[in-house]
């Protein structure tokens, strides 16, 4: 049976391009987790894990001064709860928590602290740690280090997504549409992504600072939280504009989202809601349909 010259290129075609994950026009709710303890300072962001079918959510918060009662230990918590948005337990591990993720490769849910480039000085605990976990995924308050102070991030703020495939990190520069491709084998960035804002309508102080979620979606990899217009921004790894994906305009978001309160996990973008509930609401969105 013969193949017209056509049909094969076209057959061709969809083995070498794959179809890209439709974005969805507009966002859709797909957990609301509503916050059971007060932060210890701010909610930062969201990781989940498959297997226990559980969220996790890291604080922030710099450590106080050292003194000879009290050690440089920051009092951010992280926090788990189940996939029906059920708290179940806190650990504090001492960390000032950015960004948290489930590492597939190594099996261990990891948090990157502030300060990882060590910008502004040196720090106790600053770094990227695993966090420890019962054989049932209850928190524990113990971890290890696996990097310590690396100058690849760039700005103490940034909260780093992270590439299973490449294992490389997305580092958003505050105040910027750069950001900065990390692999922690070395101590220079590896190459800078420049965010094609003037496509996306927006300027940097409208979108999360410090933030850019990498979805695994091939050409729609990097996510941003466009906050003043309400709306998810996505990107290729080019810093290409391919689209975005309104959020529900009634959503209150207020200046701390600029900040804080974000995440990228089980294929949902994260939003904290701070007047929901009495210690705030995250909002997991689902905004690429195929994903």
């Amino acid at each position: 049976m013969r193949i017209s010259s056509t049909l094969l290129s076209i057959l061709l075609l969809s083995v070498l391009h794959p179809a890209q994950a439709e974005i969805l026009p507009e966002a859709q709710l797909g957990i609301k987790i509503t916050l059971a303890n007060k932060a210890t300072t701010r909610p930062m962001t969201v990781a989940h894990i498959p297997s226990f079918k559980r969220y996790y959510i890291a604080d922030g918060g710099l450590a106080p001064m050292a003194s000879e009662f009290e050690a440089a230990v920051s009092k951010s918590l992280i926090h788990a709860y189940d996939e029906d948005g059920n708290y179940i337990n806190s650990s504090h591990p001492g960390y000032d928590n950015r960004s948290i993720y489930y590492n597939p490769n190594t099996y261990k849910l990891e948090t990157i602290t502030y300060n990882v480039s060590s910008d502004v000085g040196f720090a106790p605990n600053t770094g990227i740690f695993s966090i420890d976990l019962a054989e049932n995924g209850d928190l524990k308050n113990s971890s290890l280090e696996i990097l310590g102070f690396n100058p690849a991030f760039g700005d103490a703020n940034t909260m780093p997504s992270y590439n299973a495939e490449t294992n490389q990190y997305y580092a958003k520069q505050k105040r910027s549409n750069k950001v900065w491709v990390v692999d922690t084998k070395l101590r220079e960035k590896v190459s800078e992504i420049l965010l094609d804002f003037t496509a996306a309508g927006v300027a940097h102080d409208d979108v999360a600072e410090s933030f850019v979620a990498f979805s695994g979606v091939k050409d729609q990899e990097l996510v941003l939280l466009d906050i003043d217009h309400k709306a998810v921004l996505i990107f290729d790894l080019n810093g290409k504009y391919i689209g975005k994906s309104e959020l529900p305009k009634n959503l209150k978001l207020r200046a701390n989202n600029h900040y804080n309160g974000t995440g990228y996990a089980n294929d949902l973008l994260f939003v904290f809601h701070e007047p929901e509930g009495e210690f705030g609401t995250y909002y997991g969105f689902k905004v690429l349909k195929n994903n």
